[in-house]
């Protein structure tokens, strides 16, 4: 009788800590962006860009402002916010001066981001690790954008820390877009290369801290292609 007793309350305490590690490390979208009217987010924002000649990728670096502007519903009567985005100089003498406009829209078990006219889905319920969906299933991959077909995301890191620019975040959830580099070679200049890398980090209770996107492709008769382009945003502030 003791020895049944002693697997049964074993038995309890696994459970028990299972359903703790499964609460930790489970969440759902609505806790990891939490967007509302009136949210401010400051960046850092990198641009990379194809320089003059074609023959390099340069960085050039601003400070970033992502504005939650209004709340409206969408034609689907899902309720979508409307982000204004502003830029200014690192150092912050110039004014801010409008950037963009981007549309967040929450559906049941799902968030799809529109940049541009480009459709991601890029989050879904539940958030935890090793979960699976097509993020770039909306968006037209026809010639130039076939970079973007079929991309996979998933879940990675779920409830570990991340360090921005406003310093070590707790509780962070990473969205891993895509990392191809074809082919899997150092770069050459003599040969042709393409380089696709897609990444997004969201805090419990905060929202999206950490965004790194790289496209490029590089023939070597006529360089880094037009389409390429990359953007880095790191987390200052938020408010």
């Amino acid at each position: 009788m003791k020895k049944a007793c002693y697997f049964l309350l074993v038995l309890v305490v696994a459970v028990q800590s299972c359903k703790k590690t499964d609460d930790f490390t489970i969440s759902s979208i609505a806790d990891v962006y939490p967007l509302k009217t009136g949210k401010v987010f400051i960046y850092r924002l990198d641009s990379t860009i194809v320089g003059l000649g074609s023959q390099q990728l340069i960085v050039r670096s601003y400070n970033a402002k992502d504005s939650i502007d209004s709340q409206f519903m969408d034609a689907q009567g899902r309720p979508s916010f409307r982000i204004f985005r502003y830029i200014r100089d690192t150092f912050n003498v110039q004014p801010w001066q409008f950037m963009a406009t981007y549309y967040a829209t929450f559906d049941a078990n799902r968030v799809e981001f529109n940049d541009n006219n480009f459709r991601y889905v890029t989050l879904v319920n539940p958030v935890k690790n090793g979960q699976q969906w097509p993020g770039t299933q909306y968006i037209n991959t026809a010639s130039p954008y076939d970079y973007l077909k079929n991309w996979t995301f998933e879940y990675q890191n779920s409830g570990e820390t991340f360090t921005t620019k406003k310093g070590v975040i707790q509780d962070t959830y990473t969205v891993m877009q895509a990392d191809e580099l074809t082919p899997d070679a150092p770069f050459d200049p003599a040969n042709y290369q393409t380089r696709n890398y897609g990444k997004e980090v969201y805090a419990k209770g905060i929202g999206l801290i950490y965004k790194e996107f790289i496209h490029w492709e590089y023939q070597p008769s006529t360089y880094y292609q037009p389409t390429s382009f990359g953007v880095r945003l790191n987390l200052i502030d938020y408010r």
